[in-house]
């Protein structure tokens, strides 16, 4: 686990609210499990974003990527940041390629706290089971789509406020480590 800057702890002091946690990383590496077990632990609420946008549109998120476009997507899951940038204190898994658009995370950056779950893409595509309803992984050699996508967003995961490897610690001693992080930020 690395600790990126502690001062987000201090920046927090002064608020009456608490912070958002946003568990950022590549597709299937555990954002909404963790997040799920993560929020029943502190008793927060927790909102998947591709689920909430599935439960708006009516539509898969595939179906969303195929019928109308990435950009249309992105769209959607801005509105959702922008809407959850006046709310606090819930524990938040938006798709992989949030990291990506600078306006969302900018939008939550102020009202949250990102942590990065970090992990290989051969570890990442071990661990997947339906690669077909992941639009950018979908039609392709999993390994291979998932470094070029880790590639592009390696950077702007490890701006993340903290980093978890998901490779060396076994799911429970990774939700209690973003409950011990949490426990920082109240």
């Amino acid at each position: 686990m690395r600790i990126t800057s502690l001062a987000w702890v201090a920046d927090w002091d002064a608020r009456t609210s608490p912070p958002h946690l946003i568990l950022v990383g590549l597709p299937g590496v555990g954002k909404t499990t963790i997040g799920r077990a993560v929020a029943r632990r502190l008793g927060k609420e927790f909102l998947d974003f591709d689920q909430e946008i599935e439960r708006r549109s009516g539509l898969d998120v595939r179906d969303i990527f195929r019928l109308k476009g990435e950009e249309h997507f992105r769209e959607m899951e801005f509105a959702l940041t922008k809407e959850l940038s006046v709310k606090s204190g819930m524990v938040l898994s938006p798709g992989g390629g949030w990291i990506t658009q600078p306006r969302s995370v900018e939008l939550l950056r102020s009202t949250g706290r990102i942590i990065y779950l970090r992990a290989s893409p051969e570890a990442v595509a071990r661990r997947l089971r339906r690669v077909e309803t992941r639009p950018l992984l979908a039609g392709r050699d999993p390994v291979v789509a998932l470094r070029e996508l880790y590639e592009k967003r390696r950077a702007l995961y490890e701006t993340a406020d903290a980093v978890l490897d998901t490779e060396k610690l076994a799911r429970q001693q990774l939700i209690a480590k973003v409950v011990e992080l949490a426990s920082t930020i109240k």
